[in-house]
């Protein structure tokens, strides 16, 4: 009986170990399966998947063949962070690099007066001695500089003609730099007239190697040109060049190209010369053209720096005063422009030439332009200071044309609509001696009522003032804004397109998080008034302090990522929860993967207040543009206590310039 129950035991005892063993066993496996599936899925996310990954106990084994050392030393690093890196085989092998192309073939030489120097690579089977033997027959006592080498590699099939020619230009030229290339002779030189440029030119033309490519670049001397003129006129007869004069072979083409698009036609020739009075010729020029084409008819007469537009009978005032204050912006510094306008037409009567007027016009992008007549010296300087300080000079484009005789008061009335246009989404201002015209949009409801207050005070119970304006909801920021749950709706929509996902142990944003947070970043503008919380939530893998640093970590991720794309972040918090609120289970790889998230939610009170905090009601909200200023239609931009005043603080400005 007692060995039964020995053997008993010592049956039960072996039966408990063999099961231990086969568990551990399965229980290696397992693990050895699953660190071989992690690394292969590293991997093949970064690109590697030229990479094969087996195991044996402990030890993980890398194989395959890396396309260089780099992307073998990643995949080993890669599986090194994922497991403990002793235990990492690498057997990974570096692909073959292919043999050595060939180097390209070429020598440059310089032949002066006193010497040449020649440098370059050439085949080592033509060598040296074509070479040598041309600068023998023209160095004729000078020194050469000889710093050519030779390469042992197949002769490039057109090389030995491309070589000869290139040493016949050198021969033919005494001032010159030949570069010779396989497919390509490139010959830079300077003749002594003009004449002899062009017995250079039909040399060098003939005789030119079959499939070689040759560039001829040989300069003349430019006369000096004094005064340097040029003159172009538009009429019955067509546009034409008068004369013409440019400084370089860049700015003639240039020039030329304008008369082209003004609608000269034929052979159109440009003299180069010496002695430009400024090196932004072309640009003074170009703008002369491109305005006379606009007005349609009339002459445009440069004289060194003095230039003289011209304009056909029959062109009414306002017309030639746009294109003059639009010339006048574009001339460069330099240039001084004269504008005529004939007053009498070819049946004897005399040109209309309109009332004074003075137009500004504001797009719904908040770009100011400027045009009409302004009373000339401090004052009309002082109303384009006070359209810069209003709007921004980066914003404002003054072309405005300067005369006297102005009504009186013409400069305070311009301030006093130019202040008015601010107040407006997009409009224009009409200024004539009669009355002041505003017509525009705006998201302000009161707008009517605080324009005509402010022109009132500003121009005085009698002013004449006309005001079309109309109210628009859209413009509004505050009918037209977002409530807090269209908002998160939202960024739900992009979201359900395109999760915030992360690499594997990472709190980095990768490229897809990249772009569903470039989407979300062009939502949150417009969502500046709702508090939101921006949520980690991470699976119920590893150690609950863990998941919550890593949520943490995601979370600020996120909110950061917005930082740097120039969301304003005031409203937003980042939170992390771990693993604490999964929505969906946590036993499947489909539901860990869900509960991996990053969610935008509303946050108690909804909307932010005009002090920032959170408030239960909707309260009025400061619109702000990107780079900190107010809308108009928000909040009016402060204005003087006078126009007066503003005008006597810009015209002192622009004198402290």
């Amino acid at each position: 009986m007692i060995r039964i129950q020995t053997f008993i035991a010592t049956g039960s005892f072996a039966l408990a170990g063999a099961l231990a063993v086969v568990t551990a066993g399965f229980l290696a496996l397992a693990m050895e399966n699953r660190s071989v599936e992690t690394i292969e899925q590293v991997l093949h996310e970064g690109g590697m998947g030229w990479a094969e990954v087996s195991a044996n106990g402990l030890q993980v084994y890398l194989d395959g063949t890396a396309p260089s050392e780099a992307s073998a030393f990643r995949a080993a690093s890669r599986a090194g962070a994922i497991i403990d890196a002793d235990r990492v085989v690498n057997r990974i092998e570096i692909a073959r690099r292919d043999a050595a192309t060939p180097p390209r073939f070429s020598v440059d030489v310089l032949r002066t007066p006193t010497g040449i120097q020649v440098i370059g690579l050439v085949p080592a089977e033509t060598g040296l001695d074509p070479i040598n033997a041309a600068i023998a027959g023209i160095a004729n006592g000078g020194d050469v500089a000889n710093l050519v080498e030779t390469a042992d590699f197949p002769v490039p099939e057109t090389w030995t003609i491309a070589l000869d020619y290139g040493l016949r230009a050198l021969q033919e030229l005494p001032r010159s730099k030949v570069t010779v290339y396989a497919n390509r002779v490139e010959v830079q030189a300077i003749s002594e007239s003009a004449e002899q440029r062009a017995r250079f030119l039909a040399t060098l033309e003939r005789g030119q190697p079959q499939g070689v490519t040759v560039i001829l670049d040989i300069s003349a001397p430019r006369p000096v040109v004094t005064p340097f003129v040029l003159r172009f006129a538009i009429d019955a007869e067509g546009a034409r060049f008068e004369t013409c004069t440019a400084d370089t072979l860049e700015a003639r083409n240039r020039i030329i190209a304008a008369a082209a698009a003004a609608g000269a036609e034929g052979l159109l020739t440009c003299q180069i010369g010496l002695g430009v009075p400024s090196p932004q010729w072309a640009d003074a020029v170009i703008s002369g053209i491109r305005a006379l084409a606009s007005l349609g008819a009339g002459t445009i007469a440069f004289s060194d720096a003095d230039v003289t537009f011209i304009a056909a009978e029959g062109i009414g005032q306002d017309e030639f005063d746009r294109v003059i204050g639009e010339l006048g912006a574009a001339l460069p510094g330099v240039f001084s422009l004269q504008g005529i306008l004939p007053e009498q037409r070819a049946d004897g009567g005399t040109v209309s030439t309109g009332p004074a007027r003075f137009i500004a016009t504001l797009a719904d992008d908040g770009q100011v332009r400027l045009r009409g007549r302004l009373p000339e010296g401090p004052v009309g300087r002082s109303v384009e200071a006070y359209a810069r300080a209003l709007f921004g000079a980066a914003r404002t484009d003054i072309a405005t044309r300067s005369v006297e005789d102005l009504p009186e008061g013409w400069s305070v009335r311009a301030m006093a609509g130019l202040q008015a246009l601010s107040m407006l989404h997009d409009g224009t201002m009409t200024l004539e001696p009669d009355t002041l015209l505003l017509r525009g949009q705006t998201g302000n409801s009161e707008a009517i009522s605080d324009l005509t207050r402010l022109l009132t005070e500003e121009l005085g119970q009698a002013a004449a003032f006309d005001l079309e304006v109309s109210y628009e909801e859209s413009l509004d920021p505050v009918a037209s804004q977002l409530t807090p749950e269209q908002c998160v709706a939202r960024i739900q929509e992009i979201q359900a397109e395109g999760k915030i996902t992360f690499d594997p142990g990472s709190v980095e944003i990768n490229q897809a998080a990249g772009r569903v947070l470039d989407r979300i970043a062009q939502v949150l503008p417009d969502c500046r008034h709702v508090r939101m919380e921006i949520s980690g939530h991470t699976d119920s893998q590893g150690r609950d302090e863990m998941n919550l640093n890593l949520s943490q970590s995601r979370a600020d991720a996120v909110l950061n990522g917005l930082l740097a794309r120039n969301v304003l972040v005031s409203n937003l918090v980042a939170q992390g929860y771990g693993e604490t609120r999964p929505i969906a289970s946590n036993e499947t790889e489909e539901g860990r993967e869900q509960n991996r998230r990053i969610e935008f939610r509303l946050l108690a009170g909804g909307t932010v207040g005009a002090d920032g905090d959170a408030t239960a009601e909707d309260e009025e909200v400061i619109d702000e543009t990107g780079d900190g200023a107010m809308t108009a239609t928000t909040r009016p931009l402060p204005r003087p206590a006078s126009v007066l005043e503003a005008a006597a603080e810009a015209e002192t400005q622009e004198d402290n310039q």
